[in-house]
């Protein structure tokens, strides 16, 4: 079996593919609460994150002893996590919850796009809601792709190198991909954030 060099999961995954429980739950365990907040930024709700990663960490059970190495065992339980949040927020169609401040550079228009808790007036509160849900239309129409890279690039945190080696393609993609979606999510905004904002 090939594995990927220095992976910190290696002895841990091999345990578990020959049936160690135990070493399964310590692997959930050392991942979950960068699983759970990956999920939580998708979906903003508890109880949903928490359903979806029941799923994923099931998934991963029953799939451990195919896991073959090549990518490491973290990128491998994020991109099942990642792709079943975007199933379930297909079959649900929810709100993705990202917010302005994690996908567009804001200039410092305004506090209440960087700092949701900061005291504005009912006025400024409700056009925020009503940019935070633009946005979220605007991400709901990308194309699953395009979700997936603003997804792990912008909430994740993760490199293009990490994104390009967990969907098996070339920086040269990603780095597209996530040009291509940021102008999306821009285009959709430009018009209400320049007048309501920036005048």
């Amino acid at each position: 079996m090939h594995h990927i060099t220095n992976d910190p999961d290696q002895q841990l995954v091999e345990l578990a593919q020959n049936g160690d429980t135990r070493a399964f739950d310590s692997l959930i365990e050392k991942h979950h609460s960068r699983l759970y907040g990956l999920v939580h930024h998708m979906t903003s709700h508890h109880e949903d994150s928490h359903d979806i990663l029941q799923e994923v960490y099931s998934r991963a059970f029953r799939s451990i002893r195919s896991f073959r190495g090549h990518s490491s065992f973290h990128t491998w339980i994020h991109q099942i996590a990642v792709n079943h949040t975007l199933n379930f927020l297909r079959k649900k169609k929810r709100r993705s919850g990202i917010s302005l401040q994690e996908v567009v550079s804001n200039d410092g228009c305004d506090p209440a796009l960087v700092d949701p808790s900061h005291r504005v007036n009912p006025e400024r509160q409700t056009i925020v809601r009503e940019l935070r849900s633009r946005l979220n239309e605007a991400f709901k129409k990308l194309t699953d792709a395009h979700r997936r890279v603003v997804t792990m690039f912008d909430l994740q945190g993760m490199s293009h190198g990490e994104i390009a080696r967990t969907l098996n393609t070339s920086e040269g993609t990603i780095r597209s991909r996530l040009h291509y979606a940021h102008l999306q999510l821009q285009s959709a905004l430009q018009d209400t954030w320049n007048e309501r904002f920036c005048d």
